[in-house]
């Protein structure tokens, strides 16, 4: 099958979409698929095969280029390619180009529903106002969504919420996670110890965070849990480091108010790690601190899991379809005493702390890129037989 996957962000970008498709098209290509994904231009890009570069604009929003889809190599490619189906992971740019492909050549479209946009608006500051008064952010998915063949939701939870906002009318909605590579399971020990010596240094703990560093991350709320967190482990006469990993525009803020609550003892800003080093630094930590309330998955979360790592988390949608409390880690409400009372209660017995770590792992195992691979697999299979009796015609541009 020829499959094109449509993004308004990529490598070198990091975010968890650019992630998603690199291991989805990795792991479909191993199924002995061909597939090509179109993504913009960077600085600092480097060179990739199945990756095709559309230009983008010198802006950016949220630290990421503005797709330039006017560019004519999108038709130009998919018609040299003969492209069975276009997986689009974004509704707006890209997504308009997916839809303008679908009506002039029969190609079905599938679109994976990545992110909750209304929590990203104060990016863009008209946007956000515009929203509160039209809504019109959920009158475009609306009208998005009913004009793609196939809706894709990472969790069970966001098709729920998917369907319960009616964004799946006309089109069925299926279920497809990110799936993660089997070498996370795999992490280099020695480099895992060598980690652990730095961070933790002579504290009782280390504990990892993986996210960046903006505010739909939920990470002043984890700072003020942290302080709480302090006082609750020197009670048992204990102490943590914790390890925060990534970038983004609130490092600075951030960092201030650690400061603030008297945590620059115990919290440290690792900063970027490469991809390839995640799970030694995962395997280093003792537990996976999270406290995003934005995420459709948390594919962060699953790449801790696979190292062995419970899990203390906000309750939220996409989290609470992979974190159980008391079994692979815990759920909490968004109040500093509770969260920090459930990092406690994944600490204090050293018999359960290790049922949670085999648990966790276990939670990790089901979601194998090739099993995921599989379930997109057979997604695409489904719209291509539906649009089979619809010609298709790659005319002259």
């Amino acid at each position: 099958m020829n499959i094109a996957m449509f993004t308004n962000n990529y490598k070198p970008y990091i975010g968890g979409v650019p992630i998603s498709i690199e291991h989805l098209a990795g792991a479909l290509r191993q199924r002995g698929h061909r597939v090509y994904v179109f993504a913009p231009t960077y600085k600092e890009q480097a060179e990739e095969e199945f990756v095709i570069r559309y230009p983008s604009f010198p802006v950016s929003i949220a630290k990421a280029p503005v797709p330039d889809v006017l560019t004519r190599i999108f038709e130009k490619k998919v018609k040299e390619l003969k492209i069975d189906v276009i997986h689009v992971h974004h509704p707006a740019i890209v997504g308009n180009v997916a839809l303008y492909l679908k009506k002039k050549y029969k190609i079905p479209v599938i679109y994976t529903y990545h992110t909750r946009y209304e929590q990203y608006l104060y990016y863009v500051k008209p946007l956000e106002r515009i929203e509160r008064c039209t809504g019109l952010i959920q009158k475009y998915l609306e009208y998005f969504c009913k004009r793609c063949d196939m809706l894709l939701a990472p969790t069970p939870g966001m098709r729920d919420d998917l369907m319960a906002r009616r964004l799946g009318d006309g089109a069925p909605i299926r279920v497809l996670p990110t799936g993660i590579p089997e070498d996370c399971f795999y992490p280099d020990m020695d480099r895992a110890a060598e980690i652990r010596r730095y961070y933790k240094k002579d504290a009782d703990y280390l504990f990892v965070t993986v996210s960046r560093l903006a505010r739909e991350k939920n990470l002043l709320f984890q700072l003020e849990g942290l302080a709480l967190l302090k006082e609750k482990l020197a009670a048992y006469g204990k102490t943590f480091r914790h390890m925060v990993i990534g970038e983004g525009p609130q490092r600075e803020e951030l960092g201030a108010r650690a400061r603030e609550l008297g945590l620059l003892d115990t919290v440290v800003f690792v900063g970027t790690v490469p991809n390839s080093q995640m799970k030694n630094y995962q395997s280093a930590a003792d537990a996976f601190l999270f406290t995003s309330k934005s995420e459709t998955q948390g594919i962060v979360v699953l790449e801790a899991m696979a190292a062995g790592n419970p899990v203390a988390a906000v309750d939220a949608t996409g989290v609470r379809d992979v974190v159980e409390s008391g079994r692979n880690g815990c759920l909490t409400r968004e109040t500093a005493e509770d969260w920090s009372a459930g990092v406690v209660e994944i600490l204090k017995d050293e018999k359960r702390y290790h049922a949670m770590s085999r648990a966790a792992r276990k939670t990790a195992q089901g979601y194998g890129e090739d099993r995921v691979a599989c379930m997109a697999e057979a997604c695409y299979e489904e719209i291509c037989q539906k649009a089979a009796s619809l010609p298709r015609i790659y005319g002259t541009i």
